[in-house]
């Protein structure tokens, strides 16, 4: 038998093995450099579901429930229709703790000057019942959100403690009357 019937000489399967052993290597490491630099494009997920994402880091304390925050803000549906948006309002005021669970929970880990994205599933959202508009029952929701400003103790200096439940009132959460806490039970 000659070697010219042999498909690989024997000398040849290491030289091949070790190229496959780089490429492998190579494939794993780039799949690894792009895993840390998506770093900042990934969310972290808290105990409650809330899906929260640093967009541009913030400085100062984190918002409390009790402050009041002027904020500019996209809400999506997770097919990314719009149903709430300041735009075109300019910054928009709200007591932090007087908005729905999963919002208040988010601006509990913001900061002022920051940009964030968060999710929130729809048991910390609306649930079964949300308001009348163009939210669907049981949604998870999407906001993009800026703070532009936080005024510490806010809820304080108005007299009103406040209470889990409310939205700015486009966004149907707020009782009509600007300034008071929703009704007990909501």
């Amino acid at each position: 038998m000659s070697v010219s019937t042999l498909a690989h000489p024997p000398r040849h399967r290491a030289a091949l093995t070790k190229f496959w052993l780089a490429l492998a290597f190579l494939v794993a490491l780039g799949a690894a450099i792009a895993w840390l630099g998506a770093g900042s494009m990934r969310s972290d997920t808290t105990q409650s579901g809330l899906q929260f994402r640093t967009v541009e880091a913030g400085s100062g304390a984190y918002i409390q429930d009790v402050d009041g925050v002027m904020i500019e803000y996209e809400g999506r549906l997770l097919d990314g229709t719009v149903f709430d948006s300041s735009e075109g309002r300019g910054p928009q005021p709200m007591i932090a703790g007087q908005t729905i669970p999963g919002f208040a929970e988010g601006l509990s880990m913001m900061q002022q000057g920051g940009r964030y994205r968060i999710r929130i599933p729809s048991e910390l959202a609306y649930g079964a019942e949300p308001p009348a508009g163009s939210v669907p029952p049981n949604s998870d929701l999407e906001f993009d959100v800026h703070i532009v400003q936080v005024v510490p103790n806010a809820a304080l200096m108005t007299g009103a403690p406040p209470q889990p439940g409310g939205l700015p009132p486009e966004a149907g959460g707020l009782p009509p009357e600007a300034g008071q806490a929703p009704p007990q039970g909501q």
